[in-house]
C-alpha cells in the first residue's frame, strides 16, 4: 500500500513557496459564492454541514442535478432530494433532462433562477457534459454563484465543475486515450484546472501525472472520497476525513515528488498556487489515516 508513504509525504512541509511574483489579479475560483467539491463516497459529516450552512440552512432553497446517475427520469424520491429535506431545507427540487435542447430552454432552467444552492450527484461526468456544458444550466450556475450561492457536487458532480474533464468520454476506454483529449466542463474553476476523484480509495493517485505532463499549463486537483474543497474566491479549503493531492509541473515537493498532499484544515491559493498547511503532531496525522475508508 501506498498510504505510509503518503502520510510521509503530506507531513514534509508547512508551507510551500515558490515564484509566483507578478502573477496577475486574476480569480480562478468564483468571484462571489461558492464551490463545494467532493471526491465521492461519503459526504454525511463536515461536507454535508458545511453544504447545509452555506446553502442557508432552514431558509436554503436547493436544486438537485442528478443526472450523471443515467437514469431516464428521476423524482423527488431521489436520496439527496430526501437528505436535504430531512436537514429542514425550505425547498427541494430536482432537475434533469436527457435532451440538450430542453437543458438549453429558458421553462428547464426556471428553478436555477431563485436557487440558493445545487447539488450534482455522481455518475458519469461525460454524460453532465454532454447535456448540459454550454447550455442555459451552465450559465445559470454561474448566477447561482453571483447571486452568493453555492455549487455542489460529488465524484462527477465534482469533476464536472473543473475546467476539463479528466474521465469525461466514455468512448476512451483507457487514460492514455484521455491525454489530450480532454473535454470542457462547466469551468466554475475558470483558468486551466484538472480534477479526478476517489484518489486514494480507487488507487488513482499517479493518473493526473500523465495529463499534466502532456499538458503542463494545467493544475491538477486529486479529491479523495469522504473529502472536498470549498472554493472561495482564489482560495480552497479541505474539508472531510482524507487527502487532497495537487500536481503542479512547476512546483514539486522534497525529494522531487510530483505531486504532495493536503489534509483537512489546509489551505491551497489557485492563483499563486501556494499550499498553506496546518502544524500537525503525528498523533493528529495518524488520527486522519485511521479515520473509516482508509
Amino acid at each position: 500500500m501506498y498510504v505510509g508513504r503518503l502520510i510521509r509525504c503530506a507531513a514534509v512541509l508547512v508551507t510551500l513557496v515558490a515564484g509566483v511574483a507578478h502573477l496577475p489579479a486574476q480569480e480562478i475560483g468564483p468571484v462571489r459564492g461558492t464551490l463545494l467539491i467532493a471526491g465521492g463516497g461519503d459526504t454525511s459529516g463536515a461536507i454535508f454541514e458545511r453544504f447545509i450552512e452555506l446553502a442557508g440552512g432552514p431558509a436554503a432553497h436547493i436544486v438537485v442535478i442528478p443526472t450523471a446517475g443515467g437514469a431516464e427520469s428521476y423524482d423527488e424520491s431521489h436520496s439527496m432530494v430526501r437528505r436535504f429535506k430531512q436537514a429542514g431545507a425550505a425547498g427541494v427540487r430536482v432537475l434533469h433532462t436527457r435532451d440538450r435542447r430542453a437543458a438549453d430552454s429558458d421553462t428547464f432552467v426556471r428553478p436555477l433562477r431563485d436557487a440558493t444552492a445545487v447539488w450534482i450527484t455522481g455518475g458519469s461526468s461525460g454524460l453532465l457534459g454532454d447535456i448540459y456544458v454550454g447550455t442555459e444550466v451552465q450559465r445559470e450556475l454561474v448566477g447561482v454563484l453571483e447571486r452568493g450561492g453555492v455549487v455542489a457536487g460529488s465524484s462527477a458532480g465534482g469533476n464536472i465543475q473543473g475546467t476539463y474533464l479528466a474521465r469525461g468520454d466514455a468512448r476512451l476506454n483507457t487514460l492514455e486515450d484521455v491525454v489530450g483529449n480532454l473535454r470542457d466542463g462547466f469551468a466554475l474553476l475558470r483558468k486551466d484546472v484538472v480534477m479526478d476523484q476517489h484518489l486514494l480509495r480507487r488507487n488513482r493517485q499517479f493518473d493526473l501525472i500523465r495529463i499534466i505532463e502532456a499538458q503542463p499549463e494545467l493544475l491538477g486537483i486529486g479529491i479523495d472520497e469522504a473529502t472536498a474543497i470549498v472554493v472561495q474566491g482564489d482560495d480552497f479549503e479541505v474539508i472531510g476525513a482524507s487527502y487532497v493531492a495537487i500536481y503542479d509541473h512547476n512546483r514539486t515537493v522534497e525529494g522531487g515528488g510530483e505531486f504532495y498532499f493536503l489534509a483537512p484544515g489546509d489551505h491551497f491559493n489557485l492563483r499563486t498556487r501556494v499550499a498553506t498547511r496546518e502544524v500537525r503532531t503525528r498523533q493528529q496525522l495518524d488520527r486522519i489515516r485511521d479515520r473509516p475508508g482508509r
